[in-house]
Parts: C-alpha cells; sequence; structure tokens
C-alpha cells in the first residue's frame, strides 16, 4: 500500500449501521490523501464512534423504558413547569408546554421511542458498515448514504419500531395524565376520557371508548401480522432467486 494512502475504519465512516443496494467489494478502495472525506463524512466519523459499542447504543433507550410513566411526566413538569428550570423563559416567550399538546407529544415520545430504538439498533449493528463505506468512498455524502443505502435495509425494522410505538403510545397513561391537566377538550387522551368518563359514572361511554381502544389494538396487530407474512415473502423470493443468479454466473 502506498505511504499517502489510508484505509477507512469500519466504526468511523458513517452514523448509520444499515446496508442497502448491494455495492461490490471492490469499491472500497484505499482512500488517498487528495481525497480526503468532506465535512458530513467528519461529522458522520464522530457519529460513528458513538454508535461502535452496543452497551451506549441501549443506554439510553434502556433508561426510558425501566423508567416510571409517572415519574417520568414530573420530569417534564420539573424542566417546563412554570415553577421549573425552563418555565420562566417559556412563560416569557408566551410558550406553553405542561398543560398542552406540546407537553403530551414530547412526554409520549419519551415513553415510546425505546420500542423503535430496540428495533432498529440491533439491525444496524449486525448489518455492519461495508456498504457505507463503499457509498461514502464513492462521492456519497451522509444522506444520500442514509437514502439510498441505509433505509432501505432497515425498513422492516424501522416499520415494526413505529407499529409497536404507536401501539403503546395509544395506551399511554401515567406519563400523559400527569402533563396533560385533563383539560377537557383540549387535552384528553382516550385513556384519560375512559378514566374521566368512569369516574363521572358513565359507564357505557368509558366502555364503548375502551372497546374502541381494543378494535384499535387488533387492527395494530393484523397489519403488524400482515407485514411479518409480506416481509417472509420477500425473503423466500430473495432465497430462490440467489441460486438462479449464482448459476448464471457460473455459466459465464
Amino acid at each position: 500500500m502506498a505511504t499517502n494512502a489510508f484505509v477507512l475504519e469500519p466504526a468511523r465512516t458513517c452514523p448509520f449501521r444499515g446496508t442497502g443496494t448491494r455495492l461490490p467489494s471492490s469499491a472500497v478502495p484505499a482512500v488517498r490523501n487528495d481525497t480526503l472525506p468532506s465535512a458530513p463524512v467528519v461529522v458522520a466519523s464522530a457519529a460513528g464512534n458513538s454508535l461502535a459499542s452496543p452497551s451506549s447504543c441501549l443506554c439510553v433507550p434502556s433508561v426510558a423504558a425501566v423508567a416510571v410513566p409517572v415519574v417520568a411526566g414530573l420530569m417534564f413538569v420539573v424542566l417546563f413547569g412554570l415553577q421549573g428550570f425552563f418555565g420562566k423563559w417559556l412563560d416569557a416567550h408566551d410558550l406553553k408546554i405542561i398543560f398542552a399538546v406540546p407537553g403530551i407529544v414530547l412526554a409520549t415520545i419519551f415513553v415510546t421511542f425505546p420500542f423503535v430504538a430496540r428495533e432498529l439498533i440491533p439491525v444496524m449493528q449486525a448489518a455492519g458498515t461495508e456498504q457505507e463505506q463503499a457509498a461514502l468512498t464513492l462521492g456519497a455524502n451522509a444522506w444520500q448514504t442514509f437514502w439510498h443505502v441505509t433505509l432501505p435495509s432497515v425498513k422492516w425494522g424501522l416499520i415494526y419500531g413505529i407499529i409497536l410505538c404507536n401501539a403503546r403510545a395509544m395506551g399511554e397513561f401515567g406519563a400523559v395524565s400527569v402533563v396533560s391537566g385533563h383539560i377537557t377538550g383540549q387535552t384528553d387522551t382516550m385513556p384519560l376520557r375512559v378514566q374521566k368518563l368512569y369516574e363521572e359514572y358513565n359507564a357505557p361511554g368509558a366502555f364503548a371508548l375502551a372497546s374502541l381502544l381494543a378494535l384499535l389494538a387488533l387492527f395494530t396487530l393484523v397489519v403488524k401480522t400482515f407485514l411479518e407474512w409480506k416481509q417472509a415473502r420477500e425473503y423466500q423470493r430473495a432465497q430462490q432467486q440467489q441460486p438462479v443468479e449464482t448459476t448464471v454466473e457460473f455459466l459465464k
């Protein structure tokens, strides 16, 4: 190897773990000093180091997963409430998070994002970085690598994570109950509304809304089952096409 060349390190080339369109292995040559990586690649290198360790990747999702939802809601109240750390600044700029829709969104994201992370991170780590290295070496920037190489390979993990996240968000009660304020017509969610109807001795209304939640859960399960069947069919087709391609290459 020439003295003025260096090889891209696997953990420092791209912030993404997945693989996409198969690129030839010969497309990952040594990168010379006259083709130094651009700014997006430098950013990708820094992000890649943080994804190198599985424990560092799963630390934050694990904390969010084991935290009591009520405690998570209280954390947002301490941060963004009127007497919280950012409360005075938010009030001065006429921004309202607690007892408003933004607070519900933040609490729901905090509680549900571990489902997406736990689906995606293992897939990205198992896929490796070779294809991203090839894409970056051929001149693609970080966003092009993500959209055309990484995302197609992790789409099923992302879809599963979104489905689980949606199912969890529909039934979230604890964190949302703390930050919403139970304002009728403004910050009510379906679980909160079920509780309110039950406390008002409106059993038929509470039962009807709870039944709707159950139907939404069943619909989510049906969608997940369909996607699993579709993924298995695509994998089966890929396995059937692989021997044919191998035979054609051998005959050539």
